[in-house]
């Protein structure tokens, strides 16, 4: 009978130990999600900004006698591509972030080409309205990679806390699954190259 009670006491310290330990790890595994969550709405956040100042960009553009009509139409099929994928944190996976990364990399590379044939009519150049809006989308290109950066940090905390011994086995058990970060793409992913001094009279 004592022998009875003892391995009771063992097991039912051995349920309390793995519970507490396993309320921790949930615990955990939870905020280091939701912060991912919120760094994500971030960067879609940061893109949006983007977006929402395109139409005014070619509106302005619109108004220049001759200009490269290829070039403006490129950055409004880009801006409509890019907007129409929608992300959820929950449901982000590799694939839909490349999918993602790719739209928005080749509005990037449009906005880019514009802005460097601008440089060829000096009236666009000398427009404040112009001006104005080129200032907005370098400080949000800034914007995008900052934000970028915080949420590949939220992401790999993320991924160590789910993947770490003993966290590892609560998480396949809770449904914990490692999240997907931006990768580099040298071509895609480039800033478009907005220089203050271009603009200048």
């Amino acid at each position: 009978m004592k022998g009875f009670l003892i391995a009771l006491g063992v097991i039912l310290l051995l349920v309390l130990l793995l519970g507490g330990c396993g309320v921790s790890n949930y615990n955990s595994m939870n905020m280091a999600s939701k912060e991912v969550d919120q760094k994500w709405a971030d960067v879609q956040s940061s893109y949006q900004r983007r977006s929402d100042l395109i139409p005014n960009l070619v509106s302005v553009v619109k108004g220049v006698a001759n200009f490269e009509q290829n070039t403006l139409t490129s950055v409004i099929q880009a801006r409509a591509s890019a907007t129409q994928i929608k992300v959820d944190a929950s449901t982000l996976t590799p694939e839909k972030l490349q999918q993602f990364q790719a739209s928005q990399g080749q509005l990037s590379q449009a906005l880019g080409r514009l802005m460097v044939v601008s440089e060829n009519y000096p009236q666009l150049k000398a427009n404040e309205s112009f001006k104005q809006l080129q200032d907005q989308l370098e400080g949000t290109e800034n914007r995008i990679k900052v934000s970028r950066d915080a949420y590949n940090e939220s992401v790999k905390n993320y991924n160590i806390a789910v993947s770490n011994f003993p966290a590892v086995i609560f998480a396949s058990m809770f449904h914990f699954k490692e999240r997907p970060s931006f990768q580099a793409d040298a071509d895609a992913q480039k800033a478009p190259k907005i220089a203050p001094d271009a603009f200048k009279n």
